[in-house]
C-alpha cells in the first residue's frame, strides 16, 4: 500500500484507518509468504520426499525380484542385454595369473607363450574399489600345435561383474548398514564407480541364491537346541495391489547358552511371514523340542500342548508394565514392584556364566524365597486397588504366568528373561528407521536369511563383511553336502588366519 504525504488525510479517524488498513495488508504480505516457505520446506515437501523414497523402495524390490533363479535360466540370449561399461581406468588394479605347466600335456615339449585372455571383476576392499585382472595365459606346444590355457575360475555370481568382497559390502551395506541400494549407488557415484541399481539387485538375489543352503544348516543347528528365544517384530510390506502398505513380521529364534556357561557357539535365525497367525511359528518350530523362552504371544499357546514344548516366560515384559505405571505417576506401589524385581536381577548378574546345576541351586536358595514374597505382595496388592486398574493389570499379568515365569528358578539353563530375542530384533528396528519397509514378501523372506547370517557372525565375534567375504568367495565351489563348514564358529580360526596374513602382507 503507497500513499504520497499530500494524499493524506488530514482528519485523525482518517489516519487510523489508512494505519490500521497498512497493518492489515502487512499482516496478510506475512501469511502469504509463511504458506510459501511451507510449501516449500514445510509437510508438503517432506511428503514428497517420501513418496519418492517408497517408490525407490519398490522400484528396488521389483527389480530384485525380477532376477530369475539359476535353474529357471535358458540358453537363449535375452531380447535386451544391457551394454556393460568399461572398469574405470583410474582403479587400481591386481593381476592374478593362472599359468599353465611348461611342458606340453600330449607330448611333453616345453611350450612358448603365444597370447593371453584378460577378464576383468570389480571388487571392493574395505574402505577403496579395485579391480582384480585373471589373467590366463595360452601357450601352444612347437612340436604338435596343442594350446593349452587354464580354465578361467568360477564367480560368485556366474558372468557376474562383482567380486566377493563387493558383494558382501553391498550385502551388509544393505542388511546392517540399513543403506538401501539406490542410496549405495550414489555413494559409490562419488568414488567415481557407476553401477545401476538394477545390476546391483541382480547381485543380492544371486547372493541370496548362493548362501541359501547355509542358511537352511543354519537353521537346522537353532532348532536342534534344548532351549531358545523368540520373539518377532512387525514390519511395513509394500502391498502393490492395494497401493498401500501391508503388517508383515519378522520372527526371530535365538540359541545362546553362554549365560549357563555353554561352550556351543550362540546363532540366530530369522524368519519372514506376510502376517502374525500361530500357525508361522508352529511351522518354523516343527523340527524344535526343548524349551520356548518368549512373550505372552497366544499364537504360542499351542506350542505347549503335549509337552513337546515348554514354556518360559520373561521377566522383563513382567517389569515393563510396572516400570510404565511408574513413569507416569510416580506410583509407590509400582517403585516396590521395581525394587522386588531388581532383586531377582541382582542374583542374575552374580551367577551369569555358571553351569546350570550351580545356578539352579543358587536361585532355590536365594531367589526362590523372594518369589513367593513377591506372589503374597502382589495378591495383596490386587486386592487394595481397582480392578480397572493399570496396576490391577500388571499384578495380573504377573499372577496369571507364575508357573511359566518361576520355571528358571528350576531349571539353570533358562534366563529370567527373553532379553536375548530382544537384542536380536534390535537391527530390524533400525532398519525400519532407516528404509521404512521392505518391498515385498521375497524381499521379507531375502531380509530375514541375511539377517540370520549376519547376526550369528556378530554372536561369535567376527566382522560381518568380513565373514561374508570370506564365505561368498569359496561357497560356489564346495560341496552342498558340507556347508556347515561354512558357518561362523566352523570358520573363526580360519578367518583370523587369513587376517594376520593380510596385516603382514
Amino acid at each position: 500500500m503507497s500513499t504520497a504525504r499530500d494524499d493524506l488525510p488530514n482528519d485523525v479517524e482518517s489516519l487510523k484507518e489508512l494505519v490500521l488498513a497498512g497493518r492489515a495488508e502487512v499482516e496478510h504480505l506475512k501469511l502469504i509468504i509463511a504458506k510459501l516457505k511451507r510449501l516449500q520446506f514445510g509437510r508438503r515437501s517432506e511428503k514428497l520426499d517420501r513418496e519418492i523414497e517408497q517408490l525407490e523402495l519398490r522400484l528396488e524390490e521389483l527389480q530384485v525380484s525380477a532376477v530369475p533363479a539359476a535353474s529357471s535360466c535358458s540358453d537363449k540370449p535375452a531380447a535386451q542385454v544391457p551394454v556393460r561399461r568399461p572398469l574405470p581406468e583410474h582403479l587400481p588394479r591386481t593381476r592374478i595369473e593362472h599359468t599353465p605347466a611348461c611342458a606340453c600335456p600330449d607330448c611333453g615339449t616345453a611350450m612358448r607363450k603365444i597370447g593371453e585372455d584378460v577378464s576383468e571383476i570389480l571388487d571392493y576392499v574395505p574402505e577403496r574399489f579395485r579391480v582384480i585382472q585373471h589373467v590366463r595365459p595360452k601357450f601352444a606346444c612347437p612340436a604338435c600345435e596343442r594350446i593349452v590355457q587354464v580354465e578361467a575360475p568360477s564367480r560368485p555370481i556366474e558372468r557376474g561383474l562383482a567380486g566377493a568382497g563387493l558383494l558382501a559390502h553391498v550385502l551388509v551395506s544393505k542388511y546392517a548398514d540399513h543403506l538401501p541400494l539406490y542410496r549405495q549407488a550414489q555413494i559409490y557415484a562419488r568414488e567415481g564407480v557407476e553401477l545401476e541399481r538394477s545390476t546391483m539387485a541382480e547381485w543380492v538375489a544371486g547372493s541370496f541364491r548362493l548362501l541359501d543352503p547355509l542358511v537352511e544348516a543354519l537353521a537346522r543347528y537353532v532348532m536342534a537346541a534344548e532351549k531358545l528365544h523368540a520373539d518377532d517384530t512387525p514390519v511395513p510390506v509394500l502391498d502393490p495391489g492395494r497401493g498401500k502398505t501391508k503388517t508383515g513380521r519378522l520372527w526371530t529364534y535365538v540359541r545362546d547358552d553362554r549365560p549357563a556357561g555353554s561352550e556351543e557357539a550362540p546363532a540366530v535365525l530369522f524368519r519372514y511371514s506376510p502376517d502374525r497367525r500361530g500357525e508361522r511359528p508352529r511351522s518354523h518350530l516343527a523340527p524344535f523340542r526343548g524349551i520356548l523362552q518368549a512373550d505372552a504371544y497366544a499364537g504360542f499357546g499351542h506350542l505347549y500342548e503335549g509337552g513337546r514344548v515348554q514354556e518360559a516366560a520373561c521377566w522383563a515384559h513382567a517389569r515393563r508394565g510396572f516400570y510404565e505405571i511408574h513413569q507416569a505417576n510416580q506410583s509407590p506401589i509400582a517403585a516396590e514392584a521395581l525394587e522386588r524385581i531388581g532383586a531377582l536381577y541382582a542374583i542374575e548378574s552374580e551367577i551369569r556364566g555358571k553351569p546350570p546345576d550351580e545356578r539352579a541351586a543358587i536361585r532355590q536358595a536365594r531367589a526362590g524365597p523372594l518369589l513367593e514374597s513377591l506372589r503374597d505382595w502382589l495378591r495383596y496388592t490386587v486386592g487394595r486397588v481397582s480392578k480397572k486398574s493399570e496396576l490391577a493389570t500388571a499384578s495380573g499379568y504377573v499372577l496369571t504366568r507364575w508357573t511359566a515365569l518361576t520355571r528358571y528358578r528350576d531349571d539353570g539353563r533358562i534366563e529370567i528373561d527373553n532379553n536375548a530375542a530382544e537384542r536380536a530384533l534390535r537391527v530390524v528396528a533400525l532398519g525400519r528407521k532407516n528404509y521404512l519397509f521392505c518391498g515385498s514378501d521375497a524381499g521379507g523372506e531375502r531380509a530375514a536369511a541375511l539377517y540370520s547370517l549376519i547376526g550369528t557372525a556378530k554372536l561369535n565375534g567376527l566382522d560381518p563383511e568380513a565373514y561374508l567375504r570370506y564365505v561368498i568367495e569359496r561357497i560356489g565351489d564346495h560341496a552342498i553336502n558340507r556347508v556347515e563348514e561354512f558357518l561362523p564358529w566352523n570358520l573363526a580360526d580360519a578367518m583370523r588366519t587369513e587376517t594376520r596374513l593380510d596385516l603382514a602382507a
